[in-house]
């Protein structure tokens, strides 16, 4: 991986394994909470026990992601010995070195703080604030700079293009909540695989199987003036996104978001489905058939028993993929009236 992917792998690791040794020898391997301040990855404890042991020492600090499993028959129908595991990972080698500066354990403890509590809710730390400042003294941070830092991603890049393009085909129907995920980041790794058959979209369009937290923005920019979202601002729904279950997209050439739908499923009885959107320009090309393909088999969606939507005018395009008037589908199987009823909160 690039310098800055392993970075920011350290970065939002929940925790990181340290290992050492002591003064004799002895194997040291711990788990600490880690955050990368001032260009070295710091982590904190009591100043007692195995950690004072290692300070001064040559130590690795590990971090890993397991990306996806694959099992041998996605690759050989008999043989066991292609099972693999597809993972990015960081490790750092360096020194331990003990943080006495008051400023800087301030600093590394506020970065603690703002990882595994970002809603604050407490005072921030100070180095001279009198509700910290015997604390900041007397607790124990250590640190391992990250001069040497090395970074490993193991995304197929060893099979060759077909055998990768098979291998996201395989991901796309097992379709384990993480899969989606798994074939953008083959895909991001190994730029030349062709593209599988349910990836496939008009010409100049890249469509896309899981999209980021880092597209939400560019979605509810796309969305904010549709007319279903009179009332909502730009960070809800941005946020509605974040919180889909299934969320697919299109891209274009120089990577910019041109399209986007999103769905909430149950996986087995329901699914419904929220802010389909494609940028003008793209509109009447086929990219919203293809984009509402590829939601409707995503993992989430593809085993539900009913798909519901709403829409004003665009009924149409809807009832060529199968869609149909929800009282006219359902109302004849129930055997007793229902009133659908909503709990409106807000403006």
């Amino acid at each position: 991986m690039e310098r800055a992917e392993a970075v920011a792998l350290l970065e939002r690791s929940g925790v990181v394994h340290l290992a050492s040794t002591t003064a004799d020898g002895a194997p040291v391997l711990r788990t600490v909470h880690g955050v990368v301040v001032r260009g070295a990855l710091a982590f904190h404890g009591a100043p007692a026990g195995e950690k004072m042991e290692v300070i001064g020492r040559e130590a690795v600090v590990s971090a890993e992601e397991v990306v996806a499993a694959i099992p041998s028959y996605f690759i050989d129908p008999e043989r066991a010995c292609p099972a693999t595991t597809l993972y990015r990972s960081a490790q750092v080698h360096g020194r331990v070195e003990r943080v006495d500066d008051a400023e800087e354990k301030a600093e590394v403890l506020s970065a603690l703080m703002h990882r595994f509590q970002p809603e604050g809710g407490h005072v921030p730390i100070t180095a001279g604030d009198p509700l910290y400042k015997k604390a900041v003294a007397g607790i124990l941070v250590l640190k391992v700079s990250l001069e040497q830092l090395d970074g490993k991603a193991k995304l197929a890049q060893n099979r060759t293009p077909v055998e990768r393009q098979r291998l996201m085909e395989k991901l796309w129907a097992r379709g384990l909540p993480g899969d989606p995920a798994a074939i953008e980041l083959m895909r991001a790794a190994n730029p030349g695989t062709p593209m599988p058959a349910f990836l496939t979209g008009p010409a100049g369009v890249s469509l896309v199987a899981a999209l980021e937290p880092a597209d939400a923005t560019a979605a509810a920019e796309l969305l904010v003036d549709a007319y279903w979202n009179g009332g909502f601002s730009r960070a809800e729904i941005a946020e509605a996104h974040l919180g889909s279950t299934a969320w697919v997209g299109a891209r274009d050439e120089h990577g910019a978001l041109i399209a986007t739908a999103r769905a909430i499923s149950d996986g087995a009885k329901r699914a419904w489905i929220y802010d389909v959107m494609i940028a003008a320009p793209w509109r009447g090309r086929g990219l919203g058939e293809a984009l509402m393909r590829l939601l409707l088999d995503h993992p989430a969606l593809r085993r539900t028993r009913r798909v519901y939507l709403g829409t004003r005018d665009a009924q149409s395009f809807y009832e060529r993929l199968g869609f149909g008037d929800r009282r006219m589908v359902e109302e004849p199987l129930r055997p007793w009236p229902t009133t659908e009823m909503v709990l409106a909160r807000g403006a």
